[in-house]
């Protein structure tokens, strides 16, 4: 029985990380200093320069790579759900590679079946918020479409055009940031298939890597003020 609860204090450990890192990174002032906040502000800089252009090609070409990118992530999260479930189906395979092993790590089938449907939760929430991202990005497609001609920019309803798109695109950028997230932290999370130890460690080290992207990395330094 106290096996399980350092079961329980890992997961739970990985959960609170996972939920205190997005908290910070998206709601606090020093989530404002990351690398994905400096780059929002060059969202609202891109509209406002594509408003003084008559020719947008270039800016709805730009928009679909960053359709096609999001597209490619919410592909693999399906891929990824696949797999969780066919490790979920091959059970008895699974912990007979297990039982070969020289040091004793087996978990029981029920445990073994939780860790699988832990994962293919996580990897169900990265597909909703790519999913959700990629018709966020076809929204501000639309909208870049119905944007204003260069002579009307100094017109109100312009100006409102322009928060109204970058506030979408904004959104469309974080739900991308989000289903990335849940990437990295399944990464972290595949640690506990070996022991609830493994998982202390390899959550820690998914917190201190992306929180370095964030605040530490020279594309964080080359974006500063």
């Amino acid at each position: 029985m106290a096996a399980y609860w350092v079961d329980i204090l890992a997961v739970s450990f990985f959960v609170l990380e996972w939920a205190v890192y997005a908290v910070t990174l998206e709601h606090t002032a020093y989530g404002r200093g990351s690398l994905s906040a400096r780059m929002h502000a060059y969202r609202e800089i891109w509209i406002r320069h594509l408003l003084d252009r008559e020719a947008r090609m270039v800016d709805m070409q730009v928009m679909a790579s960053l359709q096609n990118g999001t597209a490619f992530f919410a592909s693999t999260s399906l891929l990824a759900v696949g797999g969780a479930l066919a490790l979920l189906r091959s059970t008895n395979e699974a912990l007979a590679v297990f039982t070969a092993l020289p040091i004793h790590i087996t978990p029981s089938p029920a445990l073994w079946e939780i860790k699988c449907v832990g994962l293919v939760l996580i990897f169900i929430y990265a597909f909703f918020k790519f999913a959700w991202s990629y018709r966020l990005f076809n929204y501000v497609a639309i909208l870049l479409g119905a944007m204003p001609p260069a002579r009307d920019r100094d017109t109100p309803e312009a100006e409102a055009h322009v928060i109204r798109t970058t506030r979408v695109f904004e959104a469309a950028g974080r739900h991308f940031n989000r289903g990335q997230r849940a990437f990295f932290f399944a990464l972290g999370y595949l640690g506990w298939f070996v022991s609830p130890w493994v998982l202390f460690i390899s959550t820690a080290a998914v917190v201190i890597v992306t929180w370095r992207r964030q605040f530490a990395s020279s594309a964080w330094r080359a974006m500063a003020s």
